[in-house]
């Protein structure tokens, strides 16, 4: 029986890259600080590295699904890595593509997209983090049962209201406070190589 291995969950606007409003140009996609060293320690960990994130700009018109496979390059290069899975949400109820102009359960803060990504990729949802900016990330990680880091510098009143797992200032903080003796994941669990 092969055992389901933990994800961190990354939003990627404000989290994993700099927050550009409907960018999909790749050349304009820069990491956020301490991004590049937090992936690498959550993946030495043994952590699956999985981009979660709404992407409103389709259901607006603004640009197509397809655009975000040169994001997705772009942050895979930067990081230097490979993600185990880049899951998006493209609805919006008042979107002006029909297709996408609905309510579902994939926009967070709904859990779609990480119960989506454990049930393809075999994650454990209980080991597993949702790391994001904003409240929505930590209501969706908290509504699929995983632990929650808000990235935050700092850290905001809404912190308080919204009890994340833990605040930190960016992701490397975030994955250092993870991966140390308080969070630490089964140490018999081998981290996935990079190929």
């Amino acid at each position: 029986m092969t055992r389901l291995r933990p994800a961190a969950f990354l939003d990627k606007d404000g989290t994993l890259i700099d927050d550009v409003p409907y960018n999909v140009d790749p050349a304009h996609v820069r990491l956020t600080r301490g991004a590049r060293d937090g992936a690498w320690s959550l993946r030495a960990a043994g952590y699956a590295l999985v981009v979660v994130t709404n992407q409103s700009g389709v259901a607006r018109g603004l640009f197509g699904p397809h655009d975000l496979l040169g994001v997705q390059a772009r942050i895979e290069d930067l990081l230097g890595l490979e993600l185990d899975g880049f899951y998006w949400c493209p609805h919006l109820p008042a979107g002006a593509v029909a297709e996408y102009a609905i309510v579902c359960g994939c926009r967070k803060p709904e859990p779609g997209l990480l119960t989506r990504a454990a049930a393809e990729l075999g994650l454990d949802l209980a080991r597993s983090w949702m790391i994001g900016d904003i409240a929505s990330d930590v209501e969706a990680g908290r509504r699929a049962g995983c632990r929650t880091a808000l990235i935050a510098a700092p850290p905001p009143a809404l912190a308080t209201r919204l009890a994340p797992t833990l605040v930190a200032a960016d992701l490397a903080e975030a994955a250092r406070r993870i991966v140390g003796d308080t969070f630490r994941i089964e140490r018999d669990e081998q981290p996935a190589p990079f190929a």
